[in-house]
């Protein structure tokens, strides 16, 4: 075993250290640096950049800080509108653009012709089968009725039949950090859907917004994977807990990780997990064993379950979202790949299922790309 002492990333790098879980027979003093006392928070821009110095000590603080931070958030969601619009759903944007094509000469004589292609190009989107029923239903209705009456106002009322699912059944899209430091995020998923990518470039949103982040490698089956978040602790400054040896109890190391966050002042530690086939029960079983292990160390923890989902398998995430839910109760879901995807009416299909929000979506393969998903942008995104 190395020293007691963890070690740097890297000789150079000054803002980020990782420390080694031991064996529980062994003692380990750990080192570390130690994260900011101030939190910095964004002030709105008046001429410059100017930030604002606030002391989170007391539990109402604390409540306050996490309020500004998800309000914070959320600001930039919709600041950020142009980089879903530039970036994400290009390919489900093409698939819907037949729609206008459809509807720009649209007449009552060609009402059932049109819904039929209408319903067809959603099918193709992924939107599924009971929702795009659904829609397509409701809008025949309201134009055989006399209520729509040209191209422009079905358009507006498919857009607001697919906007009032999301803002109904997935409305709550911030995110829920507590009442305490830290608040703990556990991120699950299945292998290869871009689970330590998104928690890496979450750890770099939340950091620039002001929260000091503690990385957990608790993916310790996957022998890449404590490798792939050191370099995330390293391009986003933040510090890591690892595992001293490969398939150690992810338990065990989100427990240290979660304790370390307590007793050094953290803000938000962030929960990488083995990814894991959502029919593999024993595997899924291990969730539970994290989930226990965090809430002795922090009542209430963890504050957010989120589960990533690849984008590009379309309604066939339905099931894995499923069975995670039923296992460790999913709070929201980070949906990636997007930006390369044809199916971004699953974000819908996902939605109108399950009844849990989409919190963030993956748009493009920087850092900064990992977008606070706004359902409004969203709606305007695909059917622009």
């Amino acid at each position: 075993m190395a020293s007691s002492s963890s070690l740097s990333l890297s000789n150079n790098l000054s803002t980020s250290s990782r420390t080694f879980i031991p064996n529980p027979s062994s003692t380990t003093v750990f080192h570390h640096l130690s994260p900011p006392h101030l939190l910095r928070l964004h002030s709105p821009p008046t001429g410059g950049p100017h930030f604002s110095t606030l002391r989170c000590s007391a539990a109402g603080s604390e409540t306050g800080f996490f309020t500004k931070l998800g309000r914070l958030i959320k600001e930039k969601a919709k600041k950020d509108v142009e980089k879903i619009f530039s970036g994400g759903f290009t390919k489900t944007r093409d698939n819907l653009a037949v729609i206008d094509e459809l509807l720009l000469y649209w007449n009552l004589s060609d009402t059932d012709r049109v819904l039929d292609e209408i319903e067809e190009a959603l099918l193709v989107s992924d939107f599924g089968p009971k929702i795009t029923l659904k829609i397509v239903e409701s809008l025949r209705d309201d134009i055989y009725a006399g209520k729509l009456k040209s191209g422009t106002e079905i358009k507006d009322a498919l857009k607001k039949s697919v906007l009032d699912i999301l803002t109904t059944k997935g409305a709550k899209t911030e995110l829920k950090l507590g009442f305490r430091k830290p608040a703990v995020i556990m991120i699950v998923g299945v292998n290869g859907g871009g689970k330590t990518t998104s928690l890496g470039k979450l750890a770099y949103r939340l950091k620039s917004e002001g929260a000091s982040i503690l990385l957990a490698a608790g993916d310790t089956f996957r022998a890449a994977a404590s490798d792939q978040l050191e370099i995330w602790a390293e391009r986003t400054g933040c510090e890591i807990v690892s595992a001293e040896k490969e398939k150690a109890k992810a338990s065990a190391v989100l427990s240290q990780a979660v304790k370390k966050g307590k007793e050094q002042g953290f803000d938000i530690v962030l929960c990488d997990t083995s990814g894991r086939l959502h029919t593999n029960y024993s595997l899924m079983e291990e969730l539970i064993a994290c989930k226990k292990a965090i809430a002795k160390i922090v009542n209430g923890a963890p504050n957010e379950i989120l589960l990533v989902l690849d984008g590009t398998t379309g309604l066939n995430m339905l099931p894995q979202a499923r069975e995670f839910n039923e296992v460790v109760g999913i709070t929201g879901f980070i949906l990636t790949k997007l930006d390369g995807s044809a199916r971004g009416g699953c974000v819908v299909s996902v939605v109108d299922e399950l009844g849990i929000p989409v919190k963030f979506v993956g748009v493009g393969e920087g850092v900064k790309d990992l977008q606070p998903f706004e359902a409004e942008a969203f709606v305007n995104a695909i059917f622009s």
